[in-house]
């Protein structure tokens, strides 16, 4: 079995992997299909952390990923409450809590202060070929989707979760900085939802591009300094922040209307937030801060399995397991009409 390990900033390795335990309990073994390569991931490449996480030692990376079912526990059952059996197709949640502190009982799962995260020190990612998940973390998924949709679907569902914290209606007008990604996956939700204008700000012209074609109304480049072109003060209802949240921050408070909402999703690489404290309060902002997502893993596959999302269209490279590092290493250098790398783990069955 192989695995790449993150081993020190900006060195991933390929090597091996010990063979796994059978499944303990509430545990299935899968076969990792794609796995995405996200902002954090880079993050974690870059600097060998991820906000006060440190990696320690060498750290499989990976938590955008699905696979299929090898085999699993007696009695396991998915996060649909099925039970969950061999040659089920699923995505996986990364984010596995301890069900039962106060945060996990009020349905708050993804702010629990004690679950750990497939692919964040200590824990072990996607990146190899086979892993043991929790069952109940895994929802089924159908046969047509392809593996690299499957990956994007834990992407989608971060950015239902903004939306939710948005809470985005009808003819809302919508400003979103940032337009990787997840970026592109709010430009998608926000016009399936009926706002009305979306406005989006980027610094690469090809990402501008992609998220008028998703539906944004109007478009503009940021500066290599973090300067905004367009509309100085639009007004708008609702601000997604969805970049490396250093100047996006306050440029999304900038452009929202007095009493509006800012959702802030991107990750500093410095941990720190960076805004006005005059802006903030003059206007009355709402902020919501984006910690991962919750319970949306089935809208997710609901939205992408129906045709509403393509996820597939995100995709704009891929590498075999072998070339991690060289994937790695080119997202970091971001060459033109680069949108979404995903990693194949597995050769097609």
């Amino acid at each position: 079995m192989k695995a790449v390990r993150l081993h020190a900033p900006r060195d991933l390795r390929l090597g091996t992997a010990t063979a796994l335990a059978s499944p303990g309990e509430g545990q299935a073994r899968i076969r990792v299909g794609s796995v995405g390569v996200c902002g954090s991931d880079l993050h974690m490449y870059e600097t060998g952390r991820i906000g006060d996480a440190i990696i320690k030692t060498p750290l499989v990376l990976g938590h955008e990923f699905g696979g299929m079912v090898l085999d699993a526990a007696p009695g396991a059952i998915d996060g649909l409450g099925v039970p969950l059996i061999a040659g089920t197709r699923v995505a996986v949640d990364p984010a596995v809590p301890c069900r039962h502190c106060r945060q996990c009982e009020e349905g708050h799962p993804n702010l629990c202060p004690h679950h750990y995260f497939y692919g964040v020190w200590p824990d072990d990612g996607a990146l190899r070929d086979e892993m043991l998940v929790e069952a109940r973390n895994c929802f089924p998924v159908p046969a047509a989707m392809s593996e690299p949709a499957v990956a994007l679907l834990e992407t989608l569902g971060v950015a239902v979760h903004a939306v939710d914290l948005g809470r985005l209606r009808v003819g809302d007008g919508v400003g979103i900085v940032g337009c990787g990604p997840v970026g592109l996956l709010l430009v998608r939700l926000a016009k399936l939802s009926g706002a009305a204008p979306i406005l989006v700000w980027d610094k690469h012209p090809w990402r501008v591009a992609k998220a008028l074609a998703l539906g944004a109304d109007d478009g503009w480049l940021v500066s290599a300094d973090g300067a905004p072109a367009g509309p100085k003060a639009p007004g708008l209802d609702i601000g997604f922040e969805a970049a490396w949240a250093d100047s996006s921050v306050q440029h999304t408070a900038d452009v929202v209307r007095p009493g509006g909402r800012v959702v802030l999703v991107g990750i500093p690489g410095d941990d720190r937030l960076q805004l006005s404290h005059g802006t903030a309060r003059r206007k009355g902002l709402t902020i919501r801060m984006a910690r991962r997502m919750k319970h949306t893993y089935p809208r997710a596959i609901a939205l992408a399995a129906s045709g509403q999302v393509d996820l597939d269209d995100l995709v704009s490279h891929r590498f075999g397991l072998d070339r991690t590092p060289e994937a790695y290493a080119m997202n970091m250098r971001y060459p033109e009409g680069l949108l979404k790398i995903v990693v194949d783990c597995a050769e097609p069955a």
